[in-house]
């Protein structure tokens, strides 16, 4: 599933921040991150949890003190991740969802997208009609306004 994280996190941000210099390109990342990088160890695991997504925002604060500007950018992909978690249901799996503190195991954890099966198909459906209204919102069939998201990954009304 991509189009779903895809359309659901950039409107959600948008309605959220409303912020012109955000970057969306970060959060597009970090919203996808958790099945590529969890779908590589064969399940649901660290980034499927809220500690991950915390991890991932404390490093970026780290490697980022001082540095305003690349911290304003990097930050959409903590940001992403957390999105992921609400978007995917992560929740419902309590094991999985509070790592470690309920236990250090994952016990072969399946990734929400994978358990959900064929539903998947109404979410990438719902996720198609949000990236066509983003595109729409946000006039990306100028190639002036498709060239400045590749760049910057800025968005505007």
């Amino acid at each position: 599933m991509i189009l779903w994280f895809v359309g659901a996190s950039v409107l959600s941000v948008w309605f959220v921040f409303r912020d012109t210099r955000f970057d969306h390109r970060f959060l597009i990342l970090g919203v996808l991150l958790p099945d590529v990088i969890d779908g590589v160890w064969g399940g649901a695991r660290a980034l499927h949890s809220i500690t991950g997504s915390v991890a991932i925002l404390v490093a970026v604060m780290i490697a980022t003190a001082g540095r305003k500007p690349i911290r304003r950018r990097l930050l959409a992909i903590p940001i992403g991740t957390f999105l992921h978690l609400i978007f995917d249901g992560a929740f419902s799996s309590t094991k999985v969802f509070w790592w470690p503190v309920t236990g250090l195991s994952f016990d072969g954890a399946a990734l929400p997208v994978v358990e959900r099966g064929w539903l998947n198909v109404g979410f990438e459906i719902v996720g198609l009609l949000l990236c066509v209204h983003a595109w729409k919102r946000f006039g990306l069939s100028n190639p002036a306004r498709r060239r400045e998201f590749a760049r910057h990954g800025t968005l505007h009304e």
